[in-house]
């Protein structure tokens, strides 16, 4: 049976991620609030990229999403999209 991670860790993992800019999962563990077992980090780092949110390359996890806001924001100033 899979182990599915709280919703708490899955936001706290986002806010993490979204402060910071390109980070290795071993550096993400330590900038971690509270510890995160390696695979339920690997399930949630899957469903962020799944989502769209995070981009995972050889270098590391990078946040990319641009929250409805800003986008709405760079609309009204005539920005290109």
């Amino acid at each position: 049976m899979l182990h599915s991670p709280r919703l708490e860790t899955v936001l706290m993992v986002e806010t993490t991620l979204r402060k910071t800019g390109l980070v290795t999962v071993a550096e993400l563990k330590r900038r971690l609030p509270r510890k995160v077992m390696h695979a339920t980090l690997l399930r949630i780092l899957d469903y962020l990229q799944q989502s769209g949110k995070v981009v995972i390359g050889t270098k590391g996890v990078l946040w990319v999403f641009t929250p409805r806001e800003e986008l709405e924001r760079l609309a009204r100033r005539g920005t290109e999209l």
